[in-house]
């Protein structure tokens, strides 16, 4: 599911109706991230034509078994609205699934704070084309996630192993906290043949670091 550009949608209200709302959810995502991950240790933020204020915070985590450490990526502003059905003309600014991303790599084995974009990219994609991002998607974001990469699309797993849905007062959706799996260019062909969990399996029969930033694709004739 390719990534591209667009219009936006149209809301039975518009979002900046709700500016209040918005970062309240916002602060409580972050607040939720914090409690998980710690501090972050740097962030960016990327406006695309016609939608918010997609950030991009960066933590830091050491490796107890001393290989070097882990860094995850982790979305804010994503959650801010509600994702919609793409069928809709008309998108409810309140009721809907909300999602933030989170990528987790290893440190320091390739220049990977150049995925911030990508990510944001992905990251904007519900306010942009409409996309409900959910477990067991393909995201392709057309060019390698950072240099060296053999990664040009992720596969979304399923919540809730780093971070705990975030729950907010009702009619809202909670927020879900979505890890990203970066997939080479024959994973990605393989997954829409057979599906996420062939793929996944095939990952774990064959011990596969996912986060490593530099590996190669996992076998897929045996």
């Amino acid at each position: 599911m390719p990534v591209r550009a667009g219009r936006g949608r149209l809301f039975a209200s518009s979002l900046r109706d709700y500016p209040h709302a918005m970062a309240d959810v916002s602060k409580l995502v972050e607040a939720r991230l914090r409690s998980a991950f710690g501090e972050p240790d740097a962030r960016a933020s990327v406006t695309f034509l016609g939608t918010e204020r997609i950030e991009v915070l960066r933590f830091l985590e050491a490796d107890a078994a001393g290989e070097g450490g882990i860094v995850r990526y982790a979305t804010l502003g994503m959650s801010a609205a509600p994702m919609t059905d793409p069928a809709a003309v008309l998108a409810d600014p309140e009721l809907g699934p909300r999602a933030e991303l989170l990528l987790s790599v290893r440190l320091g084995a390739a220049e990977t704070d150049q995925v911030l974009r990508p990510l944001a990219v992905l990251a904007a994609s519900p306010q942009v084309e409409g996309v409900v991002v959910a477990p067991g998607a393909s995201l392709d974001v057309g060019e390698p996630l950072w240099p060296g990469a053999q990664f040009t699309s992720v596969l979304v797993a399923e919540p809730g192993g780093l971070v705990e849905d975030l729950e907010l007062e009702a009619p809202l959706d909670p927020v879900r906290f979505l890890p990203l799996l970066p997939m080479t260019a024959n994973e990605a062909a393989w997954k829409r043949a057979r599906g996420a969990a062939a793929l996944e399996e095939r990952w774990l029969r064959h011990g596969t670091d996912l986060r490593d930033p530099l590996r190669g694709g996992v076998p897929l004739t045996d």
